[in-house]
């Protein structure tokens, strides 16, 4: 579950308008979450704060807004593709020490690091041969 937290200024802090909940305050943007955590927990009578992703959602003028949402939504996006990347890279190594390749050997034909071979068979569920030391 994610509650959306908008947090609009104010004279004395961040007022927190949790999306469902309530409205609770913080002295700063950097303490919203835990604000809005405890506040939620505590309204939802949770018991683990952690159960829940809390979305803090400044409240900005509407120009302003867009290009945040883009910015954010894109570093997502690209932390996902980075993701899929690190998984084919892992079966692409996984595939070339089938093959009988060594981890060094491995390493230039990805054009990556010994090192980093040797952290992508590490989780393998495919018994490592004793020619992946890198």
């Amino acid at each position: 579950m994610t509650y959306t937290v908008t947090a609009k200024r104010w004279d004395h802090g961040w007022e927190l308008h949790i999306e469902n909940v309530g409205v609770t305050q913080a002295r700063s943007l950097s303490s919203a979450e835990s604000m809005a955590r405890e506040y939620i927990s505590l309204a939802l009578d949770l018991d683990d704060e952690t159960s829940f992703d809390i979305d803090i959602v400044p409240q900005l003028d509407a120009a302003l807004t867009q290009r945040v949402r883009t910015a954010r939504d894109e570093v997502r996006a690209a932390a996902q593709k980075q993701r899929e990347a690190a998984a084919k890279q892992r079966e692409a190594a996984e595939e070339l020490r089938d093959t009988g390749l060594t981890g060094r050997e491995i390493a230039v034909v990805l054009d990556i690091s010994p090192q980093r071979v040797s952290q992508l068979l590490e989780g393998s569920t495919t018994e490592p041969s004793a020619a992946t030391g890198g």
